[in-house]
């Protein structure tokens, strides 16, 4: 296509109102967008004044995606409709590119064409287009004040540039990027600022919210050695210390709120508050640092906590007291930095010295305020009230906003310093609440009590008095005139109660009880939920209340159900779930009724959920961190499939009604399969897998369930096998008659197992759980999958000298060692047909883990190897294959160490479900001290979030050390510490075996007996050869086996 006016009008049919011109100008695009010459067209088209501005826009938008997609191609993974951008296309971009960001009409074009940047930038730069950086500075240079449109092409290029390297661990890219570019970024910022805002023009801040970004990006992960000298810091310092101390006159920014946080200055702000807050929080922070990046950032941290902190201390706290006396604006970006820095101070001894003069100024003028009933919380709570419950009771939904923010500082400060500050933020909480302010200061009080309410109820001197705290000052809100006032007063009463009090008046109980159940009926949906909130963590603390409930738990539920579906809140499926357990007997009559109830919101969670992912597939790829519509439905049907399952193990006492309860589950089950929907799909195995286990059969509209699973399977669902593998063992466990019936299901099993072991897109632990299958298949159907067995057994030797961890040696061994239980000649005879001397190898290997302390260290390891051997010694002669002819007298050997070592495993077995059971009984809060920092003094705080992220950083330098090694040495590589890295395969407590009602010394002592008798000189061979503990240990395994079947008898 040579016409740009053809092409214009192509694209313009991309937006048409008609839905059929717009797919017949797609089909055309996609038909003609592969030739050559098409990019280096679409760049004239972009660039071309005359042409509609949406039909530009359609084309940069095309371009990007064509550049994401099929700039290069992967040529050992190419995709059929993946066509590489022709050479001269791609020329023609590294020449055009620059010129035409200088010459881009709209932000929304510049947008498209800086990503298209990016993607070139990361493939190319800098081996096949040196001269790029070249490029950029040469734009850079130029005097902004006549050529601001150039100058801004440069900034918005060397943001691509730093964008495209941001996350590269090992890289001497970014660090000579940085180096090349910074001094020029400033020098231009510091001009640009030269300008006042009231008569700056908008290329001004946006260049700077550039320029500010570009920093903030190139900190990601690392701080070059660059921008830890003198000569990058102070520059840099001195410019975001001015632009933090920028005061914009108000015409230079929308009147509107909203609009003026989205204005350019303040994005510029908000960049400068955020890099400030990088550089203490990741690198600057010596107190907190982790030790893997001590030698790398330990002199610029202590320089920087010395230097530049305090000083960062000071202008943040001039701007609140500017804000706090209505002198000036501050964006809620910004509030949430200026809170964040402020926490940050809290642990380090030299920062909390700064700030330690001011908390309580900043407690009571500036957090109060944020947590008091302001009229932003009153016109959400009148015009979207769920919103202003997501956002109350939803701990992630607005994790950046100020309000998160000075909570979490409130806790720090009472968690880190308590010492110094927890009575002296709770005497200003009941100073309020006795002075009887108006109602939002009193929800503010109250709300830092919620906020505060864990830590108060761990406090030695203060838990004792909030029985007296709850009657003084929450009991009378529940009847206040606010509607605000009952759902903080609920929400205080449920945190409290969930911390533990101990009521000493039990009219107490019973006043504040009868105030929560009013809440249940209140016209306000906020009232409402934290009432319901508040009587859950009530019902499941006191046996009175639970009682007083018990008789209009039906009535609750409902209220429950009414209030999810009004709000498709996550919290109140969590309610849901402990009425259910709480009422298990009372709900057993309704239960299937409820679960109806359930699964229509289910159904219609997951459904709206698609449609918001469909309607939101064109967003901007930049915002793909937002949490989507689509994914909150998501969210709150997870919650709903959690709350069917307790329902499920509520009434697993009746299987008639658990029968009826799975009939009524399966359409949802069967909605997710076939609709594909994957993050779902961990929550619909819990209920398969439950539903299977608890009926202990298949009802024949499971068996859909099962076809769906192998067909997701092989589809999108691949790497979901460790979720699917509970609900596959109990379809072969269960379901054992229809598997025997049916050779498609017991192909489509074997399936599954061949690709866990054998695709190259899986890792080992999906090979782990392929084993786990074909062992289900070889123990549970017994003499029906004769025609599979050389197949399995080809498979487990593809891998049984290239296995890596011991998890999936150990696995694949075990299959092995089941084709010897299922069939041992047939199995035996394989193994040499696939390799000659192949049993011998198997018999090695196995012998080598026998032999071995920890290569059996389960119960069911050691039985399994027990009934094999068992099935060898009763084997015929003659049917022993000659590469393990002069081995074969060890087995009766084998077979002794096992049991020698089974009596240690039983134990050590019991002994870790006896601490599951007490590890379920412990209350993990009563460590008072893992909250409170009740013995400080003023020197540094090291907490368990500092240790987490000591944690996290010395893992990532870890994996980043042995990929560096693995890069270098690449096939080559071997990993002497694998062993060492990898977990211990412990026994695993909810797997039921066929083999857990075997009784391993009555089969030895039945096939010794067969050995004698078929085989006596092996016989004979086995039994002189061993030494005398051995001997012991025999006559003491057939006293077992005699005593066990006097028992069975």
């Amino acid at each position: 296509m040579s016409d740009l006016q053809t092409l214009s009008n192509l694209f313009a049919t991309t937006y048409n109102p008609d839905p059929n011109v717009q797919k017949a100008g797609e089909l055309q695009i996609r038909k003609v967008g592969n030739q050559e010459g098409m990019v280096k067209l679409l760049l004239e088209l972009i660039a071309n004044d005359s042409v509609d501005l949406a039909t530009r826009q359609a084309g940069a938008v095309y371009l990007k995606n064509r550049v994401y997609n099929s700039y290069t191609v992967d040529s050992e993974n190419p995709r059929p409709d993946q066509v590489p951008i022709a050479a001269s296309d791609r020329e023609a971009l590294k020449q055009g590119l620059l010129r035409l960001l200088a010459v881009s009409p709209s932000r929304a074009i510049t947008l498209q064409l800086a990503n298209t940047l990016k993607n070139i930038v990361a493939r190319d730069f800098p081996d096949r287009w040196p001269g790029l950086l070249t490029e950029v500075k040469g734009l850079l240079a130029l005097d902004p004040s006549s050529n601001i449109r150039e100058v801004a092409a440069g900034c918005v290029a060397a943001l691509e540039m730093v964008r495209a390297f941001r996350f590269r661990q090992q890289s001497d890219i970014l660090p000579e990027l940085v180096a090349s570019l910074l001094p020029s970024l400033v020098d231009i910022a510091n001009r640009l600022l030269a300008t006042p805002p009231a008569n700056a023009s908008q290329e001004i801040p946006y260049m700077l919210h550039l320029i500010l970004k570009t920093y903030k990006t190139s900190i990601v992960i690392h701080l070059s050695p660059h921008q830890q000298s003198r000569e990058s810091l102070i520059p840099w310092g001195t410019l975001l210390f001015q632009v933090v101390n920028l005061q914009i006159p108000a015409e230079a920014v929308p009147q509107d709120e909203a609009d003026r946080e989205r204005s350019e200055w303040w994005k510029a702000k908000k960049w400068a508050y955020g890099i400030l807050g990088r550089l203490f929080h990741r690198f600057g922070n010596p107190s907190q640092l982790p030790s893997s990046m001590q030698k790398e950032y330990k002199n610029f941290a202590e320089h920087f906590v010395t230097e530049f902190a305090p000083e960062i201390f000071k202008i943040y706290l001039h701007q609140i007291e500017l804000f706090v006396s209505g002198q000036a604006w501050l964006s809620k970006k910004c509030q949430y930095q200026i809170f964040t820095f402020m926490t940050e101070c809290v642990k380090p001894k030299s920062t909390w010295a700064l700030l330690k003069p001011h908390y309580e100024t900043l407690i009571s003028s500036y957090v109060f305020p944020q947590l008091s009933f302001t009229p932003a919380k009153q016109e959400l709570w009148e015009t979207d009230p769920v919103d202003y419950v997501r956002t109350t009771v939803d701990e992630y939904e607005s994790y950046d906003s100020p309000l998160s923010a000075a909570t979490t500082f409130l806790l720090s400060l009472a968690s880190n310093r308590t010492k110094t500050t927890f009575m002296t933020i709770l005497q200003f909480v009941n100073h309020v609440l006795q002075s009887k302010p108006a109602a939002p200061q009193r929800f503010g009080a109250l709300n830092m009590t919620a906020a505060l309410g864990q830590l108060i109820m761990r406090h030695p001197d203060v838990k004792g008095n909030m029985e007296q705290f709850l009657v003084q000052h929450v009991l009378s809100e529940f009847s206040a005139q606010e509607p605000y006032m009952r759902a903080i007063a609920a929400e205080v009463l449920g945190t409290i109660e969930k911390a533990g009090l101990k009521w000493t008046n039990e009219q107490n109980l019973s006043n504040h009880f009868t105030a929560v159940t009013t809440l249940l009926d209140h016209p306000e949906l906020p009232v409402r939920v934290q009432g319901a909130l508040a009587l859950t963590e009530m019902v499941t603390v006191h046996e009175s209340v639970k009682s007083a409930v018990s008789p209009q738990v039906g009535k609750v539920i409902q209220t429950l159900l009414k209030l999810s579906e009004e709000t498709d809140l996550d919290i109140l499926n969590n309610c849901m779930e402990t009425m259910v357990e709480q009422y298990q007997t009372e709900l057993l009559p309704v239960a299937a009724e409820l679960t109806a109830r359930l699964c229509e919101t289910y159904t219609r969670l997951a459904k709206e959920g698609v449609a918001a992912d469909d309607a939101g597939l064109t967003e901007n790829v930049e915002n793909i961190m937002e949490q989507s519509v689509g994914e909150d439905k998501t969210f709150a049907a997870m919650g709903v499939a959690k709350t069917i399952g307790t329902i499920v193990s509520s009434v697993d006492s009746s299987p008639e009604i658990l029968a009826q309860v799975q009939e009524i589950i399966t359409p949802i089950l069967v909605l997710t399969l076939e609709s594909n929907l994957l993050d779902l799909y961990d929550n619909v195995y819990d209920l398969v897998d439950s539903l299977t286990f608890k009926l202990r059969t298949i009802s024949p509209s499971m068996w859909t369930v099962f076809e769906l699973t192998y067909k997701v399977f092989k589809g999108e669902a691949v790497d979901f096998l460790d979720e699917m593998l509970p609900s596959l063992d109990n379809f072969v466990s269960y379901g054992t008659d229809v598997f025997k019936a049916r050779a498609d299901y017991r192909q489509m099993v074997l399936d599954i197992y061949t690709i866990a072991v054998t695709s190259d897109h899986l890792g080992e632990n999906d090979a782990v759980n392929g084993c786990k299958l074909a062992e289900s298949m070889l123990l549970n159907l017994r003499g029906h999958i004769d025609e599979h067995l050389q197949s399995i057994i080809t498979t487990a030797f593809k891998i049984l000298d290239t296995a890596q961890t011991s998890a999936l040696k150990l696995a694949n061994l075990e299959v092995l060692i089941n084709t010897v239980l299922y069939n041992p000649a047939a199995a035996l005879h394989f193994m040499e047909t696939i390799r000659a001397g192949g049993s011998r190898v198997f018999f090695d290997k196995w012998f080598e883990a026998i032999n071995s302390e920890e290569r059996l260290p389960r119960v069911h390891d050691k039985k399994l190897t027990i009934m094999a051997l068992c099935t060898l010694l009763e084997m015929d002669p003659s049917a022993v294959p000659v590469a393990v002819q002069e081995v074969w007298s060890n087995i009766v050997a084998g077979v002794l160490n096992v049991f020698k070592a089974l009596p240690r495993a039983i134990e050590a077995r019991q002994a870790l479900e006896k601490a599951y059971a007490e590890e379920d009984d412990e209350d993990e809060d009563d460590d008072d001290s893992r909250a409170l920092n009740l013995n400080e003094e003023d020197d540094d705080v090291w907490d368990e979030d500092s240790a987490y992220i000591e944690m996290l950083a010395n893992e990532g330098a870890r994996l980043r050390e042995k990929s560096e090694k693995q890069a270098a040495a690449g096939d080559d590589f071997s990993d002497d510490d694998d062993d060492d890295d990898e977990d211990d395969i412990i026994e695993e407590l909810g797997y039921i075996s066929p083999l857990d009602s075997v009784d391993p010394y009555g089969a030895f002592k039945q096939a010794l007996t067969a050995f004698q008798m078929k085989n006596s000189q092996s016989y004979q061979a086995s039994t002189t050869s061993l030494n005398p503990d051995q001997q012991t240990l025999l006559m003491e395994v057939m006293r077992i086996a005699e005593t066990n079947q006097g028992a069975q008898a």
